[in-house]
């Protein structure tokens, strides 16, 4: 039986006794239910924590050596990846090739579902080949049935090239897993509506790619102490949220913040190694070079130097 059609015992396809009545039941009561529900979700990627952990570092490694993160998926799946690749420059400052979410059907898929997209093996190649996908790089296949052909087709061709590949599902033992070299599986159960994997296999997968850029990012220094500090202020409120993480981090008032931002043309990272280290802006360029980016690596080889 092909995979097209080979879902009956698929754990996500499931029904759950926990809702057969549900649309009998009462808005508060429908409400109650779906939020039963929602709390064991957290408790799956819990679970998976020792397996994100191994993927992080992966990527994390990656990063540091040119490498670039890129998220395949069809339908909801899909729209998560490209949603996490798409926050991450404006919250790490990163460039917009470094994350990329590539979704079966495109662009178009992002607002509108296409359909037998998810079937298209020769599609996601095309799309990888088009990146220029390379060893160096890590591709994260997601689908939360994990039976995806678009997915499989994928994590398939980057192996072949060498890549590193991870496989995000809610099925267990499924075909993405076998085809992937790490595995992260939250088994969050049957959906409150069967087979709608927007709902817990969804947030799963939201709270799963959430830990991987983030702490990915942490590790390359994008953050300081529990700062965003590669953040970009493209507008107005991000600007007042640039000054607020400047004054933070280096013990500033605001309005010191204010004009150290302006002389570091907005650089919140040069911002705060200026006021930390009580440099210009040209010096604070070198030594966050040389200190690969990270600020507390900058501030410990002042000390020592002083």
């Amino acid at each position: 039986m092909s995979l097209q059609i080979k879902t009956d015992d698929l754990l996500t396809e499931q029904a759950n006794p926990a809702s057969g009545d549900i649309d009998l039941l009462p808005t508060t009561e429908i409400l109650r239910l779906i939020n039963d529900e929602d709390k064991k979700v957290a408790v799956a990627v819990e679970r998976e924590i020792p397996r994100i952990s191994a993927a992080v570092e992966a990527i994390a490694a990656a990063f540091a050596k040119g490498g670039r993160l890129v998220y395949i998926g069809a339908g909801t799946s899909g729209r998560l990846g490209v949603l996490d690749a798409a926050e991450c420059p404006p919250t790490f400052g990163v460039d917009a090739g470094q994350v990329i979410g590539l979704i079966a059907g495109g662009d178009i898929a992002l607002t509108r579902a296409v359909e037998g997209a998810e079937d298209d093996q020769q599609e996601v190649v095309t799309e990888l080949k088009a990146i220029n996908l390379a060893a160096g790089d890590i591709v994260v296949g997601i689908a939360a049935s994990g039976r995806t052909p678009y997915v499989l087709a994928g994590l398939v061709y980057a192996r072949s090239l060498g890549a590193f590949t991870i496989a995000v599902s809610c099925s267990p033992n499924s075909a993405v897993e076998q085809a992937a070299d790490l595995a992260i599986t939250p088994l969050v159960g049957p959906e409150i509506i069967t087979g709608s994997t927007r709902l817990k296999a969804g947030t799963a997968t939201k709270l799963v790619l959430n830990m991987l850029t983030t702490a990915a990012m942490i590790k390359r220094g994008k953050v300081y102490k529990n700062l965003m500090v590669d953040v970009q202020p493209t507008n107005a409120k991000l600007l007042q949220r640039a000054e607020r993480i400047v004054a933070a981090a280096a013990g500033a008032s605001r309005e010191r913040a204010a004009d150290a931002l302006k002389d570091a043309g907005q650089n919140v990272k040069l911002a705060i190694v200026m006021l930390k280290c009580g440099c210009s802006a040209d010096a604070a360029v070198d030594y966050l070079a040389a200190s690969d980016g990270f600020i507390r690596k900058v501030t410990r080889e002042i000390e020592e130097e002083r």
